[in-house]
C-alpha cells in the first residue's frame, strides 16, 4: 500500500472502535453509580419492608396476594429507577461536561448506551433481588419455568431505561425530572394495577389500565410466575415497542443537540 493511501476502516475496525467508547462510558458511569448507591438501595429495602407488612392485607383481600403483593411492589419501586437512568443523562449537564462528551468521536447512540448499561445492570439485580426476596420470604411459588421470568425482567428493565433516558432529554433540571419520575411512577404503577388490583379499581380507572405500561409490565410479571408464555409474550412485546420508540426518541434529541449545557 502507498504512503500516501488514505487508509479507510475496515467494519471491524468500526465495531472495535465503537465498543470501545461505548465501554469507556460504562465503566465512567458504573464508577459514579458505585460511590453513591443509596438511591438504589433505597429501591430495593423499601419494596422488601413493604411486601412484609402489606402481604397479611393482601392475602385477605384477594386470591393470589402474595403474587399481588410482590409483582406489584416489584413494578412500582423499578419504575422509580426510572430517575437513575435520567440523572445518570442530565447529571452530565449540570456538570457541564456534556459539551465535552459529545465533541468526543462517540455518537448520539454510543453515548446513551454508554450511560445506560450501568443502569440496566443495576436494574436487573434489583428485579432479580426482589423477585427472589419474594419466593424465599413472602412464598411466592417458584415458577416452573425460569426461562419467563429471565426474559420479563430484561424486558421491562429495557423499556424503563429507554423512558428514562427520554424524559432526561426533555426535562431541564434535576428536580424537574424527579417530579415527573416520582408522579409518573405512582400513576402509572397505580394504574397498572400495582398498589390495587384491577378487579378492585373503579371502571374507569380499569379503562384507563391499559394506556400504562405497568400494566404490562404487572400482567408480564404475574404471567411468567404461571408459566403462561403467551401471557408473557404479548405485553413483552407491547414494552419492546415503547421501549425502542423511546429510545429512538432519545437518541434523536442527543444527536440535535437539545442535551446541550446552554439550553438549561
Amino acid at each position: 500500500m502507498l504512503l500516501d493511501t488514505p487508509h479507510r476502516p475496515s467494519t471491524m475496525d468500526g465495531l472495535r472502535g465503537s465498543a470501545y467508547r461505548i465501554s469507556a462510558i460504562a465503566r465512567h458511569n458504573l464508577i459514579i453509580r458505585l460511590r453513591d448507591p443509596g438511591q438504589m438501595i433505597s429501591y430495593i429495602v423499601m419494596p422488601m419492608v413493604l411486601m412484609v407488612v402489606l402481604k397479611p392485607l393482601y392475602i385477605r383481600a384477594v386470591s393470589g396476594g402474595a403474587v399481588q403483593v410482590v409483582t406489584g411492589l416489584l413494578v412500582m419501586f423499578s419504575v422509580f429507577a426510572i430517575a437513575i437512568a435520567g440523572n445518570s443523562i442530565l447529571v452530565e449537564r449540570h456538570w457541564h461536561t456534556w459539551d465535552r462528551l459529545r465533541q468526543s468521536r462517540a455518537s448520539a447512540t454510543e453515548m446513551l448506551l454508554g450511560k445506560t448499561i450501568p443502569i440496566f445492570v443495576l436494574m436487573l439485580l434489583q428485579q432479580t433481588l426482589l423477585f427472589v426476596y419474594g419466593c424465599l420470604v413472602i412464598g411466592v411459588r417458584l415458577p416452573h419455568s425460569v426461562g419467563y421470568i429471565a426474559l420479563a425482567i430484561p424486558v421491562w428493565a429495557f423499556s424503563l431505561l429507554a423512558m428514562g433516558a427520554a424524559l432526561a432529554t426533555v426535562a431541564r433540571s434535576l428536580g424537574e425530572l424527579g417530579v415527573i419520575s416520582d408522579v409518573g411512577a405512582l400513576v402509572l404503577s397505580s394504574l397498572g394495577g400495582a398498589l390495587v388490583p384491577l378487579s378492585i379499581l373503579p371502571g374507569w380507572a380499569r379503562a384507563l389500565a391499559h394506556i400504562s405500561p405497568g400494566y404490562y409490565a404487572l400482567s408480564m410479571m404475574q404471567a411468567a410466575i404461571r408459566g403462561d408464555g403467551r401471557g408473557v409474550l404479548v405485553p413483552a412485546a407491547v414494552l419492546l415497542v415503547l421501549g425502542l420508540l423511546a429510545g429512538a426518541y432519545a437518541v434523536r434529541r442527543l444527536a440535535r443537540g437539545w442535551g446541550r449545557t446552554r439550553l438549561l
